[in-house]
């Protein structure tokens, strides 16, 4: 049953009503009063929290301006009890555009009474330059909290350590051991971190991302994988005037590769392939010697990177010029997270909560609707479910626009996190197994 009534709307947001039933849970219509109030206490704390981390730059190369968000948020970790470490990474599993240097870790746990094993991860580098933080500090106006960073993903840092605040204010440690997990790599496609979230990953009985929920806030269940291909052509130079016959046109070979990979894409099923990059020769009277190109690909599924990687460098074998070398190197960016039975239930559980507590809409999102989430990391092993989407609602994220955040969504995005917590431990929420 719904409540739509404007008195009813007006108190779930003023945070008023009490628990009419029993053991609360999804069953009830009201919001769970303590959590509720727990959640309220727990928005300026936040918002204090997300002025710190706002202030420091933390692009994903500016490994100084990592490791100060690390040491910042595992000090607040570890005076609520957390074991906690700052990790460098030394598994790196290097792309093209991997740096040498990669920023640190930070992995807590929180021992409890129960067993379940949950795990919270969230993001604490950005996209951003250094420098640009004086256009974008933070501030708060009205409704709106902005600043550099702020919803992707500094509000998902600070969100999880205010989610684990509120339960230890409850009193609630029902569980086995609560996980959190911070890196900071996530914007380059985390190459020091992807083993950890996967071997992490692997043991918990469910994880929950806090990526920002978009404009509205809806609860992600897939989302597509992110490859590369990078395709490069060796020929031989000669003077394209007097002697061409003596040269192999590497850009020549390079088009006749690039048209006769043109119909790998098969977007019906999810699977794209865009040349996106291409650089060949150094002057207008030299036959170039060097052509490479770069492609963009996208999958919705783990094993469809496998065989496109199979079919690109069996048609490479086919050349134009038979004295050009062609090599394809293909790299898996992000595998793409997949919708199982055991997430929908569990996402569908929390929009319920949702929606019969807080009297507030929610979607749950089955299909990809973009790429690029360490989400999918966690889920490669996962042996539960695995959400994405647990983040404030918020807009601007890598873009010129004022990024900012909603400041009416924290309360019911931690009330919802911590009520499937809580529920899962309770043994009440539907896990799929």
């Amino acid at each position: 049953m719904q409540f739509k009534s404007p008195q009813f709307r007006r108190a779930v947001a003023g945070g008023v009503l009490i628990l009419a039933a029993l053991g609360g849970g999804a069953a009830g219509a009201e919001p769970v009063a303590n959590v509720m109030d727990a959640a309220k206490a727990q928005q300026q704390p936040m918002l204090d929290t997300l002025r710190d981390l706002v202030g420091i730059e933390s692009g994903s190369r500016d490994v100084e301006g990592v490791e100060q968000i690390a040491a910042l948020v595992a000090d607040k970790l570890k005076a609520m009890g957390g074991s906690v470490q700052i990790i460098k990474p030394t598994d790196v599993f290097r792309m093209g555009d991997t740096p040498e240097s990669i920023g640190p870790m930070v992995h807590a746990e929180f021992k409890g009474k129960g067993s379940k094993k949950i795990m919270l991860i969230a993001h604490m580098d950005t996209v951003y330059r250094n420098g640009m933080l004086k256009d974008q500090p933070f501030r708060v106006d009205g409704d709106r909290a902005y600043g550099l960073g702020i919803a992707d993903d500094k509000q998902g840092v600070a969100l999880v350590i205010h989610t684990v605040a509120l339960l230890q204010k409850l009193n609630f440690d029902d569980f086995g051991t609560l996980t959190v997990l911070f890196n900071g790599d996530e914007e380059i496609s985390s190459p020091g971190a992807r083993s950890t979230i996967t071997r992490l990953g692997s043991d918990q009985d469910a994880v929950f991302s806090f990526e920002g929920g978009g404009t509205h806030g809806d609860l992600r269940l897939a989302t597509s994988g992110i490859g590369a291909a990078y395709l490069t052509v060796e020929g031989r130079t000669s003077h394209a005037g007097s002697r061409p016959e003596g040269g192999v046109n590497a850009l020549y070979e390079l088009s006749h590769q690039i048209l006769q990979l043109d119909d790998l894409s098969k977007p019906e099923d999810g699977l794209k392939l865009n040349w996106t990059v291409a650089q060949a020769g150094t002057n207008r009277n030299v036959i170039p010697g060097h052509a490479s190109a770069q492609a963009d690909a996208r999958a919705l599924r783990v094993g469809d990177f496998d065989a496109l990687e199979k079919a690109l460098q069996e048609r490479i074998k086919n050349k134009l010029l038979p004295e050009s070398k062609v090599a394809m190197k293909f790299e898996v960016r992000r595998p793409p997270l997949e919708a199982t039975p055991a997430s929908r239930a569990l996402a569908n559980y929390g929009k319920d909560i949702y929606q019969r507590e807080l009297g507030m809409s929610i979607n749950v999102l089955d299909r990809a609707t973009g790429g690029g989430t360490d989400a999918a990391f966690a889920a490669l092993k996962a042996r539960g479910p695995v959400i994405e989407g647990f983040g404030v609602n918020g807009f601007g994220a890598h873009s010129n626009a004022a990024e900012y955040i909603e400041v009416k969504t924290i309360v019911p995005r931690m009330y919802l996190a911590s009520r499937m917590i809580m529920d899962i431990c309770g043994g009440k929420a539907p896990m799929g197994q």
